[in-house]
């Protein structure tokens, strides 16, 4: 693939402007407009930029083990720097609207949502109706609101053990007037779009969802065993796919409860990093390789962080 390519992929699948790109490159928005063009040729640094922002945005399934090292690391610094993430958040207000803010655009974003940032500040905190945007993606914000708000007081009041009805809760929540059967596990087959990864019979679905809230429950005393955790029963979760419609925000939100439980920050999921995202949880549910959706989520704990530390 050449650069003119890859560049054009990047622009085109992680919604990033040309003058975006051009300040994440460090170029003008002139070079980068030519090189898009095919107009002129990056130069070898400029090659080795683009090229690591291309398997940032699309995945890069080849990390080893030993690769994590460095991000354990520097988890194990964040979390002596801020030993409560959860307590920082339900206690200061201006900190968990940004955390909502910014929950509530990237997840629904990667599900398709066209608000951007401050449409969704307007609707959530000023209760604006945007114009020539639907229904559904207002209700979608505002669900993501309440159900959010609903996971934060589970973690309060209940140690951060789950159970089927907290799940369909959140999914109830969520969907509430935009599913007829919002909450209810679905009664009939579903394919993931655009992958190629088998889900739950919908007559074991009972039986897988037993078995993952098991895992789920579970305690891990290392920390990358913990972000592991995380990531595993993410995959394990999403490939179940539960309900009919909703399962990526629910599972994301469920990612939060693992987060907190082991003193870190939330995890984030950037809508930039949609085919990232998908690449690793494909590479963790089809061909058992765990440790690329684990670095990934590592990524997304220290996006988490940021959150805290605005």
């Amino acid at each position: 693939m050449t650069t003119t390519q890859k560049l054009q992929r990047i622009q085109k699948y992680s919604g990033k402007t040309q003058e975006e790109l051009a300040r994440n490159l460090g170029v003008s928005f002139p070079t980068l407009n030519s090189w898009i063009n095919g107009k002129s040729q990056a130069r070898s640094k400029a090659i080795e930029k683009i090229s690591s922002l291309y398997h940032e945005t699309f995945g890069d399934t080849s990390i080893e083990l030993h690769e994590l090292d460095e991000k354990i690391e520097k988890l194990k610094q964040l979390q002596k720097q801020f030993s409560e993430p959860f307590s920082i958040l339900m206690s200061k207000k201006d900190i968990y609207d940004n955390f909502l803010l910014s929950l509530t655009y990237h997840t629904n974003s990667i599900e398709g949502s066209t608000f951007n940032e401050p449409d969704v500040k307007a609707v959530l905190f000023d209760d604006v109706t945007i114009p020539n945007k639907s229904v559904r993606e207002h209700q979608e914000a505002k669900n993501h609101q309440g159900a959010l708000g609903f996971v934060m007081r589970w973690i309060r009041d209940n140690n951060n053990i789950i159970d089927e009805e907290f799940i369909k809760h959140i999914h109830q929540i969520l969907m509430n007037g935009i599913m007829h059967n919002a909450g209810e596990y679905r009664n009939h087959s579903v394919r993931i779009a655009g992958v190629n990864v088998p889900t739950s019979n919908h007559l074991s679905i009972d039986k897988h969802m037993i078995k993952y809230i098991d895992t789920f429950n579970q305690f891990q005393k290392k920390s990358l065993a913990q972000v592991e955790q995380i990531a595993q029963t993410h995959a394990q979760f999403e490939q179940i796919h539960p309900f009919s419609d909703g399962n990526g925000r629910v599972g994301r939100l469920l990612m939060l409860i693992l987060a907190f439980k082991y003193n870190m920050a939330p995890v984030l999921i950037k809508k930039e990093r949609k085919q990232a995202y998908y690449t690793y949880l494909e590479e963790s549910q089809v061909k058992t390789n765990h440790i690329p959706l684990t670095s990934f989520i590592f990524d997304a704990l220290f996006e988490g962080y940021k959150l805290i530390t605005a």
